[in-house]
């Protein structure tokens, strides 16, 4: 007997889609086709869900390596810097897996509709993102989603903010809810990390001081390294320069500029600390980075479905 994800896995295999990422006309609705292992990609979370199809994929995040396979899904509900990698993929059997961007309002306003009151298990901080197990419900609202491709505009935008509002309805109230609670929760308790992470991506490229985002963010220094580095994985200096780099990287990479003027853009003074900090984090210095990817399909932001 053909199980949803069979069936899912079914549908998304005969679509015709291309090496990376494929959007959909859905707009918060994406699928990614890898037919070979890559390498380790350093990239940013951002929030949203994505479910394996087939396929595992491996996730450095802080300290921790997460590996997820087919059924399972990751959630992220903050911007967090990781490092991301399809583990098991071929020609004959690629990786696919489905990805929905979410946000913190779209989740408010469905816990206050349905009148939700799940509670963490515990209050402990940790990093804002977590692997699950998905269930038949929502295997079949993706099915949903995927049946909506081919119809009209109007009846794709109605029916797929329904579709995505139960979405996150299943996130909150099934089995895996105490950790999708927990972590809106920590977003909605710690709204100072919230708005010293928007401080952050919003003057990433000039510099300031430590003092200067915890005072964005009405935190006292000791008490905004703690937390931020527990839901982020890291210190706030450190997650600007992840911010610094994976922009000018991506300046690089679609041609916007060279590395110098890449690196000046994103706030760096020095073209010297700029490669050593560049080669550090993707693993090449820029231009043999550049010259790397030369001829080869524009490289995106890791995808973290």
């Amino acid at each position: 007997m053909q199980t949803k994800l069979d069936q899912l896995l079914e549908m998304a295999a005969s679509l015709d889609l291309a090496e990376g990422r494929t959007e959909t006309s859905v707009p918060f609705f994406s699928l990614v086709l890898r037919s070979k292992p890559t390498a380790i990609i350093p990239g940013v979370l951002t929030p949203s869900f994505c479910l394996i199809l087939q396929g595992t994929k491996k996730l450095q995040l802080g300290q921790d390596t997460l590996y997820y396979g087919a059924g399972d899904y990751l959630v992220s509900l903050i911007d967090i810097p990781a490092s991301g990698q399809v583990a098991d993929a071929t020609s004959q059997s690629p990786y696919i897996g489905l990805r929905i961007d979410i946000t913190a309002e779209e989740i408010a306003s469905v816990t206050e509709d349905a009148g939700i009151s799940v509670k963490p298990l515990d209050h402990k901080l940790g990093p804002g993102a977590y692997v699950g197990k998905s269930d038949e419900h929502l295997q079949q609202l993706f099915i949903r989603l995927l049946e909506l491709r081919d119809k009209p505009e109007a009846e794709i935008r109605f029916l797929s903010s329904l579709i995505k509002r139960e979405i996150i309805f299943r996130l909150l109230t099934g089995d895996y809810g105490h950790l999708f609670v927990k972590r809106v929760f920590m977003d909605q308790q710690n709204e100072g990390i919230s708005t010293a992470i928007a401080w952050i991506k919003e003057n990433y490229n000039r510099t300031f001081t430590i003092e200067e985002v915890a005072k964005s963010s009405n935190m006292s220094v000791s008490g905004l390294h703690h937390k931020f580095k527990a839901v982020t994985t890291m210190a706030p200096l450190q997650y600007q320069k992840q911010l610094r780099l994976q922009e000018a990287r991506r300046l690089m990479m679609h041609g916007f500029a060279n590395a110098t003027a890449a690196a000046l853009e994103v706030g760096y003074e020095s073209p010297a600390q700029f490669s050593r900090e560049y080669r550090r984090l993707f693993g090449l210095p820029p231009l043999q980075d550049m010259k790397a990817f030369h001829g080869k399909p524009v490289p995106e932001v890791f995808e973290t479905s």
